[in-house]
This record gives structure tokens, C-alpha cells and sequence, in this order.
């Protein structure tokens, strides 16, 4: 998909207004970006002297680990399915 085919999607983030361009549906990055807006104003409320650059990090960081955890239960039952397929065809 060439740049011109892309999506722009417009919207807010801890009060900035961004430009995203992508291949995803506007819907998607609509939601997207209202789960890091999100995020970012729970950190925000435990942290509000934190600037930011650093809330933005925080949020990253945030956000990461719950991919890496989310990744590691994804294993853990794709695993367990595994195990559960051979014990029913075994």
C-alpha cells in the first residue's frame, strides 16, 4: 500500500491533537489511541508532577509489560491446548 492509500486518522492524546497514518482502520487507531489516553491519565493521577516526556515513558513502559504478560499467558494456553490435542488424539 503506497503512502497516498493510507489511512490518516486524527485524534487526542493527553491533550494533543496527532496525525496517525496507517494501514489499520481509523476505528482501530481511534481505540488505540483512547487506551494510551488512558493510561496515560491513570499514571498521570498517581504522578501528576510528572512531565511529559517522562509520562509518555511511563506509559511505554506500562503498556510493554502488559504485551509481555499478555504474550507469556498467549504461550501458556496455546501450551496447554497442545497438550490437551495430544492427550485426545494419543
Amino acid at each position: 500500500m503506497s503512502h497516498s492509500d493510507q489511512n490518516k486518522t486524527t485524534v487526542y492524546i493527553h491533550n494533543r491533537k496527532y496525525t496517525i497514518v496507517g494501514d489499520e482502520p481509523p476505528h482501530q487507531i481511534q481505540l488505540i489511541a483512547d487506551m494510551v489516553d488512558e493510561k496515560m491519565r491513570e499514571i498521570q493521577e498517581t504522578n501528576p508532577r510528572l512531565d511529559t516526556a517522562k509520562l509518555a515513558v511511563l506509559t511505554a513502559v506500562n503498556t510493554m509489560n502488559d504485551y509481555i504478560q499478555l504474550k507469556e499467558e498467549n504461550r501458556l494456553l496455546a501450551e496447554q491446548m497442545r497438550r490437551g490435542e495430544r492427550r485426545k488424539n494419543g
